[in-house]
């Protein structure tokens, strides 16, 4: 593919930033039929200058799904085996969406404007189709839409210091998972101390599309000298995080237990979900398989186009590999796979089938951000 370039036509959708994130960037990916920026100088270069200072990421991709009315927190409560009613005004919290099998459907972030309206961030699937059918099947007395809100996201150490220079020190003290309403150079906006780094950070959803250039020069001028340059989620800080991405490491074909997300629900929340039987069922017999962290040594490797194979101690095949990139801090392959449940243990030797030939890899449980 290298040389190819992407078309951009109606079936993308615009994002208001993009006169300021697509300008140098070098490769891109599509994202909830939107243009996500993946790398801009190289990505272990992106990967370092987000580790020392400051980005700003064009994350419009990342939109949402409203839900308002009387019935909205029951829908929200439908979908997931969260406990969303714990969820206040001004809070967030992440969510896993399962269908009737508890299929991972999505994984948002849901976040609670009022006690009858709700926002759900949404990872890359078609979540407002769902979201729209639930609603109607059910009767439930809701709206359901896309608010055309457009997210941005302030990423990295020194993400504090920009903020509080276009909203002063008190924004330090919003509390992780949790938003506010305020003014960006006078443009109205959410921001919410979230992102999907491991940097630390902000994201400030834009409510007004016509406005996205104006707020990004705002934001670069009061940056430039943190060294405040245009970046994008990246793949080595994700992995060495533990982020989980939709559509690489967990899809509709896998549910909760399997990638270890079993700590964000409560099996006995008082109000009734989609998945509840399938998900008490798995709970009693325990998944057969399990999302792993491996760490291969060898030559570097990116991202698998499809997946590596994962082969056990006879040589034959036993799962596969999800993502995987080389650390240039750790200096290997670090990434996720899949096996089965009772190879799954901390320290289980594997063979990795990359595309630069086989390395042998273990299964760890080291935390690899810090």
């Amino acid at each position: 593919m290298n040389g190819q370039r992407l078309a951009l036509n109606r079936r993308l959708r615009v994002s208001p930033y993009e006169a300021r994130s697509l300008p140098g960037v070098r490769r891109v990916s599509v994202y909830n039929h939107m243009v996500l920026p993946v790398v801009y100088e190289t990505l272990e270069e992106d990967y370092w200058h987000l580790r020392e200072h400051v980005q700003m990421w064009d994350v419009a991709c990342q939109v949402q799904v409203e839900i308002r009315g009387p019935d909205a927190l029951k829908l929200v409560e439908w979908m997931t085996p969260r406990d969303v009613s714990l969820c206040e005004p001004g809070q967030c919290i992440y969510v896993t969406l399962l269908d009737e099998a508890a299929g991972i459907i999505n994984d948002p972030i849901v976040s609670c404007l009022a006690p009858d309206r709700y926002w759900l961030s949404v990872s890359d699937s078609d979540v407002l189709l769902w979201v729209k059918g639930l609603a109607q099947s059910g009767e439930w007395r809701v709206e359901v839409f896309d608010p055309n809100v457009f997210p941005m996201s302030v990423q990295g150490p020194k993400s504090g210091d920009l903020m509080s220079r276009v909203l002063g020190d008190s924004i330090r003290e919003l509390g992780f998972f949790r938003f506010i309403e305020t003014q960006i150079a006078s443009i109205p906006v959410y921001v919410a101390r979230t992102g999907w780094s491991g940097q630390g950070g902000f994201e400030i959803y834009l409510l007004e599309a016509s406005l996205g250039v104006e707020l990004w020069d705002a934001l670069a001028a009061a940056g430039k000298d943190l060294n405040v340059r245009v970046g994008s989620p990246n793949l080595i800080d994700r992995i060495e995080t533990g982020l989980l991405s939709y559509g690489s490491d967990m899809t509709l074909e896998n549910n909760p237990l399997e990638v270890g997300l079993d700590r964000f629900f409560e099996m006995g929340k008082t109000a009734d979900y989609l998945a509840r039987e399938a998900l008490e069922h798995i709970v009693a017999v325990g998944p057969a398989r399990k999302l792993v962290r491996v760490a291969a040594k060898g030559e570097p490797v990116g991202l698998p186009r499809t997946s590596y194979a994962l082969k056990g101690a006879t040589g034959q095949e036993v799962g596969f590999v999800t993502s995987m990139v080389y650390s240039p801090r750790l200096e290997h392959n670090i990434g996720f796979g899949f096996v089965p449940s009772e190879l799954a243990e901390v320290g289980g030797e594997l063979d990795v089938v990359t595309s630069k030939g086989s390395q042998s890899a273990t299964i760890v449980d080291d935390n690899w951000s810090t």
